[in-house]
């Protein structure tokens, strides 16, 4: 690896890093102030290591679209006069927010997440959806710090969490009850990305299966048409909703006997829903499901 002679680590830098031009492959303290001016704007950065890798250069770019600069990941003078500019609240200091808890979403759960992968509790991507991991780290965090661990961020944890946060949490949308699964949709999405990103590969049947593998460690077979009759029921149940309603729920399962489609029109298709009342995914990120025509024999699973 090629690190430029300004950020390698030298007696007077390890002393007080510089403000060098950084970039992804980059590393020592200049790299390691980066990642703690990031975190403290509430970018996190994973793990503040010293080494510029592909967390830091998400983070960089996420700090730069929200600034309004060029989101190129590359650290120049502009973003450095930004992340100084940049308030951080110290956790001593205390801090309040809005009652969060697992199903909550928006702007206030991103902030929540941030700050608890800041301080070393992996509460997993900062997606603004309160699910699983962030409980498990919210619990984990509380018992650290002398808490009632029931995973509520109520008053006392924010204020051990120093930060505060303002806005009104939301609650993901629901028809007759039928609630999704976001850690189900957080996994479909990593594995769509994994797989075809944005184009279709024709495997939609094996993207869905390994978001379900990886998100409650059981193996679903079938192409499109046939993993409705494979899926568990102890695990999921077949639902009555639109295709609309569907799609404004993370993590339900979706499955058509037959699309427009050579392949589709014998092997179907299946996929699990964002949440945003757009985009699924399956092997592929599929960003207009609601406007995929010529499909039918649709069903909807939602998780126990």
């Amino acid at each position: 690896m090629r690190i430029s002679s300004a950020a390698r680590t030298t007696p007077a830098a390890a002393s007080a890093p510089s403000q060098p031009t950084l970039k992804r492959g980059a590393s020592g303290p200049s790299v390691k102030a980066l990642q703690q001016a990031l975190a403290g704007a509430g970018f996190s950065p994973g793990a503040a290591d010293g080494q510029f890798g592909p967390k830091t250069e998400a983070a960089v770019k996420a700090f730069q679209k929200a600034k309004g600069l060029v989101a190129d990941g590359i650290v120049g003078p502009k973003t450095w006069a930004k992340l100084t500019a940049a308030p951080s609240t110290p956790a001593s200091s205390g801090g309040s927010g809005p009652t969060l808890k697992q199903g909550h979403s928006g702007a206030p759960v991103t902030a929540l997440q941030n700050r608890l992968n800041q301080l070393g509790f992996n509460a997993g991507a900062a997606d603004g959806q309160f699910g699983p991991k962030t409980t498990a780290a919210v619990k984990a965090f509380q018992t650290a710090k002398g808490l009632v661990a029931d995973g509520v961020v109520g008053p006392k944890t924010w204020d051990k969490l120093g930060i505060k946060v303002s806005g009104t949490p939301s609650t993901p949308p629901s028809t007759g009850g039928v609630r999704g699964n976001s850690a189900l949709a957080n996994n479909a999405r990593s594995v769509a990305l994994s797989m075809g990103g944005y184009s279709s590969q024709g495997l939609c049947a094996t993207g869905v299966s390994r978001a379900i593998q990886n998100t409650y460690g059981i193996k679903v077979w079938g192409n499109g048409n046939q993993i409705d009759n494979n899926l568990p029921r102890d695990k999921f149940k077949q639902v009555n909703l639109s295709l609309a309603e569907a799609l404004k729920i993370p993590g339900l399962i979706l499955t058509w006997e037959k699309t427009s489609t050579a392949a589709g029109s014998k092997y179907g298709h299946t996929a699990i829903t964002s949440g945003d009342g757009r985009s699924s995914y399956s092997d592929f990120v599929e960003r207009n499901t609601l406007g995929a025509g010529g499909r039918s024999g649709f069903k909807v699973f939602m998780p126990i």
